[in-house]
């Protein structure tokens, strides 16, 4: 099968033929019809994560199993099932995972495209409690790419929802609103009933975050970010404040921003450390939460979801597997709102 296969951290992909893969016991293999390109996968491609190289990234795939292991559990698969599949590589026979915290499971065996071969090949071989099957009104033919990315650009903003208790009485700041998970945000918080302001350095990328809702914007280039919130908030603050960049500035800018019982929610991005002051965090009662990715019961809910209409990912990118190396250029010069993919011929 043909494959983009990622032999050292910071360097281009090898498009080349590989070995079809064969499943084992308590393993299937799925036909790639089309993988997410989001910057989660992109940390691997520029060195920012680890993984075991030679490697296979992507797993925001929509598949069609075409083999399943025998002498082993099936997990109820069978030939011909749509599928996508879950990221973290978990056991499910942990304290966390057991209680549906899949994220910070002890039991976390890595995940899939950096400790096993991703989606960004003609088929992959996942352990079969990896792949979750779609429901039958998602048009998962017609809309491979769209499909895909809602394991990943809805089900993390949907957590987020849960992790900071969003209520229609909200309103919620979104940092870095105009990248591929924040655009997300702003949809699934409107989704939510809550008012939101997104937050971005891009006009562009503003002027998408209205056309999905957005009730404010804020540019932060002007470096007036936590003023220009209050001004809309009459000197309230927000409730809740989400923040996909997560620098040492939008971090403490979002701090900054909340009101009396405010949420601070970061799901990582650049990691750095920051400053948030105790005398501000004791005077307004503040929460400062981090949130990773979704459990694998939230991927489900997303996917109904989008199979209800209620809410649908955002694609703007499409490629051809042999163009992996253009995605991930632009990915990495954030010029990609929303979300790219690849579609396999």
């Amino acid at each position: 099968m043909k494959a983009q296969v990622l032999h050292k951290a910071g360097e281009p992909f090898s498009y080349e033929d590989v070995p079809d893969p064969k499943p084992g016991p308590g393993e299937a293999v799925a036909r790639v019809l089309a993988c997410g390109s989001g910057l989660t996968i992109h940390h691997v491609r520029a060195g920012r994560a680890a993984a075991e190289f030679p490697i296979i990234i992507g797993h925001e795939i929509t598949g069609e199993i075409v083999e399943v292991g025998s002498g082993g559990e099936t997990g109820g698969l069978q030939v011909g099932d749509p599928v996508t599949s879950y990221f973290y590589l978990t056991d499910g026979e942990d304290k966390w995972t057991r209680l549906g915290h899949d994220p910070v499971s002890a039991h976390n065996a890595g995940y899939i495209g950096r400790q096993m071969d991703g989606g960004y090949a003609e088929y992959i071989k996942l352990p079969v409690r990896n792949f979750i099957k779609l429901p039958e009104a998602l048009d998962w033919k017609g809309k491979p790419a769209d499909v895909g990315v809602i394991t990943d650009a809805i089900a993390t903003p949907y957590k987020v929802l849960t992790r900071a208790r969003v209520t229609p009485t909200d309103t919620v700041a979104v940092f870095g609103a105009g990248g591929g998970l924040g655009v997300h945000q702003v949809m699934m918080a409107k989704w939510a009933h809550a008012r939101v302001i997104a937050v971005d350095v891009m006009a562009d990328k503003l002027k998408v975050c209205q056309d999905l809702g957005a009730d404010m914007v804020v540019d932060a280039s002007n470096d007036r970010v936590v003023e220009e919130i209050m001004d809309l908030t009459d000197g309230a603050g927000v409730d809740v404040a989400v923040d996909y960049v997560s620098t040492q500035s939008t971090q403490e800018q979002a701090v900054g921003s909340l009101g009396v019982h405010g949420r601070f929610v970061t799901l990582g991005g650049a990691c750095q450390p920051f400053m948030a002051p105790a005398p501000h965090m004791l005077a307004k009662e503040l929460e400062l939460l981090g949130s990773r990715y979704c459990t694998r019961q939230q991927v489900v809910e997303s996917l109904e979801l989008c199979a209800r209409g209620e809410v649908w990912p955002l694609v703007t990118e499409t490629y051809k597997l042999e163009d992996a190396e253009t995605a991930h250029t632009r990915l990495d010069q954030g010029l990609v709102t929303g979300r790219a993919a690849l579609v396999m011929d």
